[in-house]
């Protein structure tokens, strides 16, 4: 998902700590589909409650906002609304993936290969409408913040933090950087160890932070630059150049310092992007469809309805729910005691 940007930018290890008291901007929809993917049961199955129901997310947002917020992080999470026509191609494929990780994990079940079968079921999650809207409730009944984006959320996400409404964006995606998020901040809502690639060995996860204007510096090129190396490279909205990964990329636009120059001197057998699909996607990163007006406010939390949510209708365990309730009863005095632009 996105472009990826990761070995360009320094990334600086961080723990919770160093966002408490801080506002934190979080890409719904990519962090909908992280909860979806991991938490899953040996065979790749996703939770589910006695009607069959998917529950992954529902268990992600509570446990993993629940720890933002007893760290005192003030979050707020954005959603994805209509997607730009030129990301169709990339919708289609996403779904042709989806479908062939679906046949492979069945395969992988057959043959009783539960490791292959996890994996690939974790390729095979999609944020459907449906998943999005209970989402919307329990953050609603939790008295976490949403704001429902006119196009890419990240976008909304970006533009908040740079206007100061907030001080980082959470997300996976490298594509925030492109959309102007001064700071980005990646596995904010992760769990503390994640599987190695095809070993059955774990790695200790913690949150980076990765800064734009500093990263910017280092390579000397501009934000419009950066644009044109993930043209190069390739995006949600245009397939970019074979062969043209961030390094090579990087290098091109140094040397020729922007994309209609460095096209030029790639051979004419190579795909390339139209004038004015370069245009469109650098209209789209750089002037993005965005929401001015919004609300920030953690409204004291509705512990009835989110029991009601969890429990009465996905049959989460209370015993469990109730003390984890309790966390976010805590950021509401915290909102009582300062003002937002405090923090």
């Amino acid at each position: 998902m996105g472009v990826d940007l990761g070995e360009l930018f320094a990334k600086e290890h961080c723990a919770f700590e160093d966002f408490s008291n801080r506002v934190v901007v979080l890409d719904g929809y990519n962090i909908l589909h992280q909860f979806l993917s991991s938490i899953r049961q040996r065979d790749g199955t996703p939770l589910k409650d006695s009607q069959g129901r998917i529950t992954s997310h529902l268990s992600g947002l509570l446990y993993r906002t629940a720890n933002m917020v007893a760290a005192k992080i003030r979050p707020v999470y954005v959603f994805d609304g209509v997607p730009h026509l030129l990301k169709a191609r990339t919708i289609q494929q996403r779904r042709e993936r989806k479908e062939q990780a679906e046949r492979d994990w069945k395969e992988a079940l057959e043959k009783g290969d539960l490791v292959k079968a996890k994996s690939k079921a974790q390729q095979t999650s999609r944020v459907t409408s449906e998943i999005v809207e209970q989402s919307k409730q329990l953050l609603e009944a939790l008295g976490i913040p949403y704001i429902q984006a006119p196009s890419e959320g990240e976008a909304q996400a970006s533009y908040m933090v740079r206007k100061g409404d907030a001080y980082a964006v959470g997300s996976q995606d490298f594509d925030c950087l492109l959309f102007g998020a001064p700071i980005l901040v990646r596995n904010l809502t992760s769990s503390e160890k994640r599987k190695l690639p095809n070993k059955q060995a774990y790695t200790t996860v913690h949150p980076e932070r990765i800064a734009l204007e500093p990263g910017l510096q280092k390579l000397g090129i501009s934000r419009e630059q950066l644009v044109d190396i993930a043209l190069l490279i390739g995006t949600d909205f245009n397939e970019g150049i074979k062969g043209y990964g961030p390094k090579k990329s990087l290098k091109l636009l140094q040397e020729k310092g922007n994309l209609e120059d460095a096209l030029d001197s790639i051979p004419d057998s190579e795909q390339k992007p139209s004038a004015e699909e370069i245009a469109a996607v650098r209209t789209i990163f750089l002037t993005p469809t965005i929401a001015e007006e919004y609300d920030l406010e953690w409204p004291k939390p509705d512990l009835s309805a989110a029991i009601r949510i969890l429990c009465d209708e996905h049959q989460f365990s209370r015993d469990r729910i109730e003390p984890i309730l309790e966390n976010f009863s805590s950021l509401n005095q915290l909102t009582k005691q300062k003002n937002l632009f405090d923090f």
